[in-house]
């Protein structure tokens, strides 16, 4: 059995079928293990990630490594990120109107985040990403026998720090997927087919989960939020 959560509460956006999918399929590299299952407070990452998108959404799939699928009730991810996302689509039902995509190592993204991307593309948008303003300069460099040299340095007022939840028109999603392309993130399959991606104000509490320093940022943020355990597994 899968975890394919329907749920009897109304969505963001009443009158759609909106649908998330909560990609936790990682394996954990660049952290040195599972970060998804780390706990915050009495709710592991995953479950922060989960439970939020329950609120926002007619229905949730999650999907976890494909060792842990069977003990989490969960589908089953792929060899990459893309490939995890594509396993989640598989378990969404035909009738979803839109489908948001969540990192579940993001697991402070709040119902407004969902929210606005959502009314993006309620509005028209074939997708809508939550972006931060990026703080520092970037150098754009070229490498050559071990030297990096500087080639541009763009505009710091054109660039953004995108976050996830995004969401999408879900006929658009599921053909940017159809061919099995991969990308660091959704809306850059959009972009490739000639999509429009509008960016929506994201959250720099909505911070990603990728080293072991982000977790203990994570956890000294849940503990000042106090979580509650009641409605997910321990």
């Amino acid at each position: 059995m899968t975890c394919v959560t329907v749920l009897p509460s109304g969505p963001v956006a009443p009158h759609e079928i909106i649908w998330t999918v909560v990609v936790g399929g990682g394996s954990g590299t660049r952290f040195g293990r599972l970060k998804q299952y780390e706990h915050l407070g009495d709710r592991r990452v995953i479950d922060w990630s989960r439970v939020i998108a329950e609120q926002a959404s007619n229905g949730v799939v999650v999907v976890v490594p494909a060792a842990d699928a069977e003990r989490e009730r969960a589908v089953a991810g792929g060899d990459s990120r893309s490939a995890s996302v594509r396993a989640g689509l598989a378990s969404v039902p035909a009738e979803a109107t839109i489908i948001c995509v969540h990192d579940a190592a993001r697991p402070f993204a709040g119902i407004d985040i969902y929210e606005r991307v959502v009314d993006a593309v309620t509005d028209g948008a074939d997708a809508a990403i939550p972006g931060v303003a990026v703080p520092d300069t970037i150098k754009m460099v070229n490498e050559v026998d071990g030297v990096r040299t500087v080639v541009d340095t763009p505009d710091r007022a054109s660039l953004v720090a995108v976050q996830t939840p995004q969401a999408f028109r879900a006929e658009k999603l599921r053909a940017a997927h159809a061919d099995g392309p991969d990308a660091t993130d959704d809306a850059a399959l959009i972009e490739r087919s000639g999509g429009r991606v509008v960016v929506v104000e994201g959250d720099p509490v909505n911070r990603k989960i990728t080293l072991p320093d982000d977790l203990e940022w994570a956890r000294q943020r849940a503990a000042m939020s106090g979580a509650v355990s009641n409605d997910v597994k321990p």
